[in-house]
């Protein structure tokens, strides 16, 4: 077995920029060389934040948004939202904290920007720690509209002190969406990237969306 060492993900990028430029790529080692063909994933496109980034993190901050505190929130319908973060060369990025905040099912934050009216039962703001799998996972609810805003949920991606991504998920296909101002500049390529089909799960009897996130860790 072999005991040379494997760089990091930004070591290995740095190594394949030299290796392109020098076009030495075939003394590549194999556990290299495995990465050197293929194209890097596209980084996930980045929105803005919105005005109701908490001003102080709740106490009940965990992945699980519909329990906050001893109080359970009962929306329509229950909505699982999960995916990897990964690195453009597809490495997970171990250590990343992914938040979310939404509004409730009548379209308030708890923010006082929003007058603090979200429904006290639900928590409105998560977050996790990714394992070296780079999978998180939220239970939260299938996210809903308010005035001049199509149905979104607010990401963030941290890793240590920096902020990686910010970022919003939006339901593939809601008739709201092209009336949205920060939907419909997007780029098709993006809009495709933001948006996710919400789809029945059997498993929870609610609905799952799935939203990778590429980030440059």
């Amino acid at each position: 077995m072999s005991n040379k060492p494997v760089p990091n993900p930004i070591q290995r990028r740095r190594l394949l920029t030299a290796v392109a430029a020098a076009g030495a790529s075939g003394w590549l080692p194999p556990a290299w060389a495995q990465t050197a063909g293929r194209a890097p994933l596209a980084l996930t496109p980045r929105q803005s934040e919105g005005p109701f980034y908490p001003v102080a993190l709740p106490a009940d901050s965990d992945a699980d948004l519909l329990r906050n505190g001893i109080r359970n929130y009962r929306p329509n319908q229950v909505a699982w939202v999960e995916g990897v973060v990964k690195d453009p060369e597809g490495a997970p990025v171990s250590g990343a904290v992914v938040e979310i905040w939404q509004c409730d099912e009548n379209g308030h934050y708890h923010h006082p920007g929003d007058g603090n009216r979200a429904d006290p039962a639900f928590q409105g703001f998560g977050r996790v720690t990714v394992g070296a799998d780079g999978r998180y996972r939220f239970k939260t609810l299938k996210p809903a509209p308010y005035t001049g805003r199509t149905p979104h949920i607010h990401f963030k991606v941290k890793l240590g002190r920096h902020d990686l991504l910010t970022t919003q998920l939006y339901v593939a296909g809601h008739p709201g969406n092209p009336q949205d101002g920060l939907w419909w500049r997007l780029s098709a390529a993006d809009r495709a990237a933001l948006s996710m089909p919400f789809v029945p799960d059997a498993t929870t009897g609610g609905v799952r969306a799935e939203f990778p996130l590429v980030v440059m860790a």
